[in-house]
């Protein structure tokens, strides 16, 4: 039978685990599937924020819960997901969202600083995709949204220097392509984000070596992302409405990536 649009966005019934989702892009699209009906669990490191973000979506009606992890460790990313398939049931939607990223210019940059970061950006990624796959998705289709970034597209402007960021976000858009062509016969679909500059713990330090109005200023739309910007693209990837999509990544930044030469 034929779904209306709002059919079509609903997520009734449905279940999200969201990484890095106590703070930043991670907990608006926790609102974001929330708000559409689903179900939600975050993980994160700190418990004092998950237990702060989940307050926060419980007081706007949706049914949030939390799970301490480390998104690098495989241990914990056993406990996180058979934790929430005991407390929550089958995983519909997952995000891949839990990022670091590291200053420093190539030639002096710590192989420790670039392990950590592919550690979390990468591995992390594929090892929960992995469990969620196995454990809850290729039975019964799914949707994982992985978290990227309009970095990992090309180099930087001069003065930023986050050679391991960019590769790793490089890695995820491919990762994303190379899971959708092997695991749509499953009815899973993957899907990338590539958000540009948002305000956030992470980009603080080039907001301010940078300067936030020249970085708002370089965008076509002339600003930074808000608290809204990636909900919508969100809901998409999650729900019915972007059932034919797969394998594909979206740039969420003002426009930045679509200037010739960045």
């Amino acid at each position: 039978m034929r779904q209306t649009v709002h059919q079509l966005f609903n997520l009734t019934g449905k279940t999200a685990l969201i990484t890095g989702g106590s703070r930043g892009l991670g907990l608006q699209m926790a609102h974001a599937l929330g708000e559409a009906g689903a179900r939600v669990m975050l993980a994160a490191r700190k418990a004092d924020e998950l237990e702060a973000a989940t307050a926060d979506l419980q007081a706007a009606g949706i049914d949030a819960r939390w799970v301490a992890a480390d998104c690098a460790v495989e241990p914990d990313l056993d406990k996180l997901v058979s934790e929430t398939l005991q407390r929550m049931g089958d995983i519909d939607i997952l995000v891949n969202n839990a990022g670091a990223t590291w200053g420093a210019p190539a030639q002096d940059h710590p192989i420790e600083a670039w392990d950590k970061v592919m550690a979390l950006n990468v591995r992390g990624y594929f090892l929960l995709s992995q469990l969620v796959g196995k454990h809850s998705m290729i039975e019964r289709g799914g949707r994982i949204i992985n978290v990227a970034s309009i970095a990992g597209l090309g180099g930087n402007p001069a003065g930023m220097h986050t050679l391991a960021y960019n590769t790793s976000k490089g890695a995820v858009i491919n990762f994303t392509r190379a899971l959708a062509c092997e695991w749509g016969r499953y009815g899973i679909n993957v899907n990338a984000i590539c958000p540009g500059f948002f305000p956030s713990k992470m980009t603080a330090g080039t907001l301010a070596a940078l300067g936030e109005e020249r970085i708002a200023g370089s965008a076509p739309l002339q600003r930074l992302g808000d608290e809204e910007d990636l909900k919508g693209i969100t809901l998409l990837f999650a729900s019915d409405a972007g059932k034919h999509i797969t394998g594909q990544w979206l740039a969420v930044d003002g426009g930045v990536s679509a200037r010739v030469g960045g």
